[in-house]
């Protein structure tokens, strides 16, 4: 299929026919059986602060959205939900995240531009559905140390377990993983997508006023 990329930003217009253009979908709990809690619409996140709106929506680009499906369907016979942390980050998002800390072994340099600003990565853990709890991954997300990475042993077996768990559920669903980062997944060949700005999304931007 043939695909136009536009570099380094797509600015469509924010009038309707920019609704239609551009590539992102919406990503529901309802429609998609996850959870979704945006840690960059809080203030629990390592700014302090948040950095969506506090209605921001959970977005990925289209060829994700079956990716993401395709990773529920596998989890849910083992009594496992998946919960997204971030999905689709505004490259103004990337800016106000590296402008905090510029630390390149776990934020995406904005110069080059993020995979989450191209609508094709996704932060998530996992959940016992039966019971709502989220599975002992080792660390918080987005801690910022070398215990984050996949195949540390410096947390629990339990937490290695699961972090092995979620790698096996998402890498069998066409997903490709970041070594540095057990929370965070992405498209094959991500940077073939555009970068996007929050203006893709209209009327419905992500970013605070």
């Amino acid at each position: 299929m043939a695909r136009t990329i536009i570099s380094p930003l797509y600015f469509p217009g924010v009038g309707n026919e920019s609704r239609k253009m551009h590539p992102l979908v919406p990503i529901t709990a309802e429609e998609h059986g996850v959870e979704i809690l945006l840690a960059y619409a809080t203030a629990d996140n390592f700014t302090g602060k948040p950095v969506y709106a506090p209605a921001a929506g959970c977005w990925l680009h289209a060829e994700a959205a079956p990716l993401l499906r395709k990773a529920v369907a596998l989890a849910r016979p083992l009594g496992l939900s998946l919960r997204i942390l971030d999905a689709f980050r505004p490259a103004e998002a990337q800016w106000a995240l590296w402008n905090h800390t510029p630390d390149p072994e776990f934020l995406a340099d904005p110069h080059r531009g993020s995979t989450h600003s191209r609508g094709v990565a996704v932060d998530l853990d996992l959940l016992d559905t039966a019971s709502g709890q989220a599975l002992d991954m080792g660390t918080a997300f987005d801690a910022f140390t070398p215990l984050s990475h996949h195949a540390v042993t410096g947390v629990s077996v339990e937490a290695q377990r699961n972090r092995l768990l979620l790698l096996g559920l998402m890498n069998a669903a066409g997903w490709d993983f970041y070594a540095n980062e057990w929370w965070h997944y992405q498209m094959h060949a991500a940077a073939r997508f555009p970068l996007l700005s929050d203006t893709v999304l209209g009327a419905e931007r992500m970013m605070r006023e």
